[in-house]
């Protein structure tokens, strides 16, 4: 193993598991990762690509982070819940502490048909930190339109599953689940709860998968899909095939992408559970945090950062964003909190 160049030296006994070697660590500092999400599982998969040594990571979170975060997300602490940070800005403040040779790009938005191109540009693999099956759905659109390898994971309660999808070698998320389960049917970490080491499992699995793809071994992938209880015991393997014959996969078999190309996809959900609503921008313009924290003075309690404006009125929790996108807590209904939103913060 050569030891002439320094920029290799912190990565040495990573370098030593032989399945890696010194080329396998070069192609990792030359890759580029997009980690879409950065709550639990994203917090743990970011933390872990960039003290591996990928070269590039962008983390994308539409979120902002609070006390009850702390548990599982492992990037933050009291600090960045004190000063109201977006995700992706308190998570890329800290990973920059920890790599500085890596490059560390946030984003606070959330990941649409309209900047999913954008945000996926020239990237080496796709990594799901996301809570939702909208924004998998829709990564997985791209991802198979554009050959880009991604890696699916998610958990709840003690139980977590993780796949890794190769475009045009393995299942993708379609074959899988043809349609995304009924969001009522669906347990939340807010309803069922959730600890903190089968985030860590299955954020390990996702992460190795992703070191695996960007180290140019794909053939170690694993084209299976692991199913986790941690509270039980149970450690599961299933094999996914393609869906090439009747039902055919729509994605990767049809290669129709109605996520990716805006025709499924809701401009207002109702998120995981947290008894909160997000809200598109209503003209999809950003907006002046400034200006509207002058305006709403008077209404109720406000604060305000570079990164978003927060209003305490009546019951509801109103946090704009500099991309002109709201989050209304206190409801879970669509309805209410576009109410409110109009009433408070305007068309």
């Amino acid at each position: 193993m050569s030891h002439s160049d320094p920029q290799l030296d912190r990565y040495r006994r990573q370098m030593r598991f032989a399945s890696l070697g010194e080329e396998g660590q070069r192609r990792l500092l030359a890759s580029r990762a997009l980690v879409c999400g950065c709550g639990a599982l994203g917090s743990v998969i970011a933390d872990q690509l960039v003290r591996a040594g990928v070269g590039f990571v962008r983390i994308v979170d539409r979120d902002f982070l609070e006390r009850d975060n702390l548990h599982r997300q492992v990037l933050f602490d009291e600090r960045d819940v004190a000063e109201e940070l977006p995700k992706a800005v308190a998570a890329a403040r800290r990973l920059r502490q920890i790599n500085s040779e890596v490059t560390i790009e946030a984003e606070v938005a959330d990941v649409t048909a309209a900047n999913m191109a954008r945000l996926a540009a020239s990237v080496d693999v796709i990594v799901d930190g996301t809570d939702n099956f909208e924004t998998r759905y829709l990564l997985n659109d791209f991802a198979v339109a554009n050959n880009v390898p991604w890696v699916f994971g998610g958990c709840v309660g003690a139980e977590g599953q993780m796949l890794a999808i190769l475009p045009g070698e393995t299942a993708c998320l379609s074959c899988l689940l043809p349609e995304p389960p009924p969001a009522e049917l669906q347990p939340t970490c807010e309803t069922a709860g959730v600890i903190g080491p089968i985030v860590a499992t299955i954020a390990a699995l996702q992460s190795a998968e992703a070191l695996k793809i960007l180290s140019g071994h794909r053939e170690a992938v694993n084209r299976r899909l692991a199913v986790i209880d941690l509270w039980n015991n149970q450690l599961r393997s299933i094999g996914i095939a393609r869906a090439v014959e009747e039902p055919r996969c729509r994605t990767c078999v049809d290669r129709d992408f109605p996520w990716l190309e805006g025709r499924r996809g809701a401009a207002a959900i109702s998120l995981c559970g947290r008894n909160a609503v997000q809200l598109a921008s209503p003209g999809g313009e950003p907006t002046s945090l400034a200006q509207l924290a002058a305006k709403l003075q008077s209404v109720g309690k406000v604060s305000v950062n570079p990164f978003l404006l927060r209003l305490e009125v009546e019951q509801y929790r109103i946090t704009v964003f500099a991309d002109g996108r709201a989050i209304v807590g206190g409801t879970d209904d669509i309805a209410e909190a576009r109410v409110v939103h109009a009433r408070y913060v305007g068309g």
